[in-house]
């Protein structure tokens, strides 16, 4: 390799607001580029306070001041090589935010060059506008050269308003068109969190400003996770045709090292699945296979960086024999080690004897702990409790219940109540929460039953894409089939209640609507913003293979709605948890007022 065309793409995992942390991680990799012999080393935006940042510099504007510092010893180590690293600048003016979203370029020991950020999104889980002015598309600052070649910075937003690409701009400005026709190669410093479908979008965009500009786009990314958000890396180069060039590892930190002009830069393949949708439609389907992967990486990564960045090792959760925990067992044991697991199946008289089956089997193929912990003796004893009670408050309020969900909560949160006590009782445990996002959706989750714990690893999967989940991960886990068909095979249900049409358990198709009619109704709601009415001018995906009156479908729809806006209180309670798909109900992007009142029609 030429010396002058080496450059490193330091595609690390920080911790917001841990400048320590992050500033000896940055001097870490910039002492590996330089033994690499790179010219060149470029970390991802605002690494030194990391991503997200939430209110951290509103309430603690002084870890703004602990990043100058940093800054300052960064500078020391870039003697033989320039660094290009992100932080949050001081506003010294008198109006606008009090900080900026920059970039130092550190020449020979010196910040050189000051690149500030353009374009502030302020959608889903980013509230840059908040705490960062916007500046200028200053040319001069962003522009730098190094061994005859001309650079341009842009930062991550900057690189998402082309006017051609996208159908409607946020921004009256597109950054990359006023540089790139004054450079030989564009830099993109970012914080890209993974999602349903970006790839797809994100991929698309870049390829198509190397190929109109004639020039390399070098993009790195953040890796790793903070609370609800997780970055998948894949740190890349375009050629001026277009072309992938270059791509570090997806999931997995790298000082990945490139040749400006080789054509044998290693290229890590994307998740698998991903590559077959890159210019697939916007459409419904329940064919998940192509982003399995992607999921299956994004979550074991969530709930690795949530328990050791917070101090926590240990897991404890319910293992009922059901869809839902069997999920959550595997992705926790393949997250932490199957050694730091603890399943507990904790048995009521409506348990069935194949529930218990399937719990104890699941543990003993992971390698999990397990014990059994009935709790009929606790509901037995509660229920008698509630009893007296309820009829002494009776006679001071006429308007108790004829029928009540007491007995099926009583079950759920005694349940929560034994998870908690081990978690209190053990160092660094935390009990699981393992509801999804389509009985979330539902509020069909009991609040401080299954929707108690620390973490909610599934919060944002629905429910048919669990099961694909369930098979791919049999198909693809070192140990194959870890997961009992029988728990796959089997139609979910709390096992809470008695159905009194059947005299069965209750399930959970026969107490909402058939999954994958609930499943895509979801997704129409968050992909096409469509109401009631819209939605009963378009045949589902469910209505094709099976015949459905249109009494019964406006019937589940009102029932839909009728029970999400009774669940919005829900959505305030459930611990937090990985976002997967394009849009969500996670806390970190979404809010709707819980004392609202919508025409969902």
């Amino acid at each position: 390799m030429d010396n002058k065309n080496n450059i490193v793409l330091a595609q690390i995992n920080t911790i917001s607001g841990d400048v320590e942390y992050n500033k000896n991680k940055i001097i870490e990799h910039i002492k590996l580029a330089k033994e690499k012999k790179a010219s060149l080393i470029v970390f991802p935006e605002l690494c030194l306070l990391s991503y997200p940042m939430g209110d951290i510099l509103g309430r603690y504007p002084s870890v703004a001041k602990k990043c100058l510092l940093a800054l300052d010893e960064i500078k020391e180590y870039c003697d033989n090589i320039s660094a290009l690293v992100g932080y949050p600048e001081i506003n010294n003016n008198k109006t606008g935010k009090p900080f900026y979203n920059s970039i130092a370029l550190i020449q020979n020991k010196k910040i050189t060059k000051i690149i500030r950020k353009s374009l502030l999104p302020n959608y889903q889980e980013h509230n840059d506008y908040r705490y960062f002015e916007p500046y200028r598309v200053d040319v001069e600052s962003r522009i730098f050269e190094l061994n005859g070649i001309k650079y341009g910075v842009i930062v991550c937003e900057d690189a998402w308003n082309d006017f051609e690409f996208f159908e409607r701009n946020l921004y009256e400005t597109d950054p990359v068109a006023i540089i790139a026709p004054k450079v030989d190669v564009i830099l993109c410093c970012a914080s890209s969190c993974t999602r349903a479908k970006k790839e797809q979008l994100k991929h698309n965009m870049m390829k198509t400003a190397a190929r109109k500009y004639k020039v390399k786009y070098l993009y790195v990314n953040q890796v790793g996770a903070q609370d609800e958000i997780v970055y998948d890396g894949l740190s890349r180069m375009y050629n001026e045709e277009g072309n992938v060039c270059a791509m570090a590892k997806s999931y997995e930190e790298e000082n990945y090292l490139l040749d400006l002009n080789s054509k044998t830069n290693p290229i890590n393949p994307l998740p698998e699945g991903l590559e077959l949708t890159l210019n697939s439609q916007k459409e419904f389907s329940l064919d998940h296979g192509p982003d399995l992967e992607r999921t299956y990486k994004t979550i074991v990564l969530a709930i690795k960086d949530y328990f050791s960045k917070n101090g926590f090792k240990k897991a404890i959760l319910g293992l009922s024999g059901g869809l839902d925990s069997t999920i959550c067992a595997v992705l926790l044991a393949d997250a932490l080690g199957c050694q730091n697991v603890l399943g507990v199946s904790m048995p009521s008289k409506l348990t069935s004897n194949e529930s218990k089956t399937d719990a104890s089997i699941l543990a003993h193929n992971l390698g999990i702990n397990f014990i059994e912990i009935p709790i009929k003796d606790m509901h037995d004893l509660m229920a008698d409790k509630f009893k007296n009670i309820f009829n002494n408050i009776e006679k001071k309020w006429d308007s108790r219940y004829t029928s009540s969900y007491t007995q099926d909560n009583i079950q759920a949160r005694s349940r929560a109540m034994i998870l908690w006590g081990i978690a209190n009782e053990f160092e660094r445990a935390l009990p699981i929460a393992t509801s999804d996002k389509s009985e979330l959706y539902m509020g069909y989750a009991t609040i401080n039953g299954d929707m108690s714990g620390g973490y909610a690893p599934i919060c944002d999967v629905v429910k048919t894409k669990l099961f694909a989940l369930a098979k791919w991960m049999n198909e693809k886990r070192p140990i194959k089939n870890a997961i009992p068909k029988s728990i796959i095979n089997k139609p979910p249900g709390a096992e809470l209640a008695i159905n009194p049409k059947t005299g069965k358990a209750l399930l959970a198709e026969d107490a909402l609507m058939p999954y994958e009619f609930l499943d895509e109704v979801i997704w129409r709601i968050e992909n096409f913003n469509q109401s009631i009415n819209d939605m009963m001018k378009i045949e589902f995906l469910y209505e094709k293979k099976n015949n459905v009156d249109k009494k019964v479908k406006i019937q589940w729809l009102e029932k839909f709605f009728k029970r999400l806006n009774a669940a919005l209180y829900k959505w305030y309670i459930i611990p937090p948890g990985p976002i997967i798909d394009a849009r969500s109900i996670n806390k970190a992007e979404f809010r709707q007022p819980i004392i609202s009142n919508i025409d969902y029609k």
